[in-house]
């Protein structure tokens, strides 16, 4: 009985005026009966309330959130039905912004992280900076290891006289090559001459031969003279300055290690309040940092100055001892003393125009 009921509601039309206000109809009291008698029933059951009765859900109608609208009323067609897709759509939304305040999050903390490694950087190169120019106006106290600063000096010194005796080596080569090449052309002429002058054939022929084997004698003792530069280069530019990079790090450690001392120092000679206890804490482990790098580097750098200076002593030996048999043994014209020399020290001479790349090499 009640679904009958509620089905003769659910159909019946409500007629509009031209004023757009609903007509008085004659059903209107069995509506109201209707309800009464609804909720009459729902009594009876013991059915609960929400609070609405039956003419209130008539009159509000349906959500339109929840449901679709049909414009041809009841049995008309299916033109005009707007389905409703705001629950699916909120959910894409959300899971969209969901995604994009990740992605924001993750960017906040990367620059949030940049920030904190300028403020350091900054802070530290500003300590820095005023220790050195207290130490530079003599205003400020600096540590100092004597045995090691006097061994840092020498090692620097003694590079500068490597050096230049490194440039001296390359003009010697740079020279003797010069010779060396117009030996050969001299050479050439005089084998040229003596077949072109037959008067003076021998004279010629002696001259080109002796020229020839000065030339072959000046192209090994080139070969002994660049195996020295070469050793003498990578002792220079490559193992000193090795060293030199080390003790580079070692004296910016001793600074940052003063900076962060005499920043200590200041700190305790202030005030001891909470505040005050904090940043004393704060600058103690600062400083053990510094300290722990200034004792490693410091370490690094004493081992590395004694190895050095074993690696120098072993290759000057060696790179002198061939320079002098190299160069006695060609002026004394010593033909197989000066290959022995070469043969001693494991010296392969290339033949003319091998570090030339060959034309498939080129392509």
């Amino acid at each position: 009985m009640t679904d009958s009921i509620m089905s003769k509601a659910a159909t019946m039309e409500i007629p509009i005026n031209s004023n757009g206000d609903t007509g008085t109809l004659p059903e209107d009291d069995s509506l109201e009966q209707a309800a009464k008698l609804q909720w009459s029933l729902d009594q009876k059951v013991g059915l609960p309330r929400d609070g609405r009765d039956l003419q209130q859900v008539m009159v509000s109608g349906p959500n339109l959130n929840e449901t679709s609208i049909v414009s041809g009323g009841y049995g008309g067609t299916a033109e005009g039905i707007i389905p409703t897709s705001s629950i699916k759509g909120s959910s894409m939304h959300h899971s969209s912004s969901s995604s994009s305040i990740t992605a924001d999050e993750a960017t906040r903390g990367v620059a949030v992280e940049k920030l904190e490694y300028v403020k350091k950087w900054g802070l530290n190169t500003y300590k820095c900076t005023k220790q050195m120019l207290s130490e530079r106006f003599g205003r400020g106290s600096r540590t100092v290891d004597l045995e090691l600063e006097t061994q840092i000096e020498v090692l620097r010194d003694t590079k500068k006289k490597y050096e230049n005796l490194l440039q001296l080596a390359r003009a010697l080569t740079n020279h003797f090559y010069s010779m060396v090449q117009t030996q050969h052309a001299l050479g050439d002429t005089f084998a040229d001459l003596s077949q072109k002058s037959p008067e003076l054939r021998d004279e010629f022929g002696y001259n080109a031969e002796t020229q020839k084997l000065l030339c072959k004698n000046g192209e090994t003792l080139l070969g002994a003279i660049n195996f020295f530069v070469s050793s003498i280069n990578t002792l220079v530019n490559k193992t000193m300055e090795d060293t030199l990079m080390t003790i580079k790090m070692y004296e910016n450690a001793r600074l940052e290690f003063d900076a962060y001392r005499c920043d200590l120092e200041e700190l305790s000679l202030g005030p001891r309040d909470a505040v005050a206890m904090a940043r004393i804490d704060s600058a103690q482990e600062q400083y053990q940092v510094q300290k722990d790098k200034y004792e490693r580097l410091r370490s690094d750098v004493t081992i590395k100055l004694k190895f050095l200076e074993e690696n120098k002593v072993k290759v000057m030996h060696k790179q002198l001892l061939l320079f002098h048999n190299a160069i006695s043994a060609y002026f004394a014209g010593n033909q197989q003393q000066l290959e022995q020399t070469l043969k001693q020290f494991n010296i392969i001479l290339r033949p003319p125009g091998a570090d030339k790349p060959s034309w498939l090499e080129e392509q």
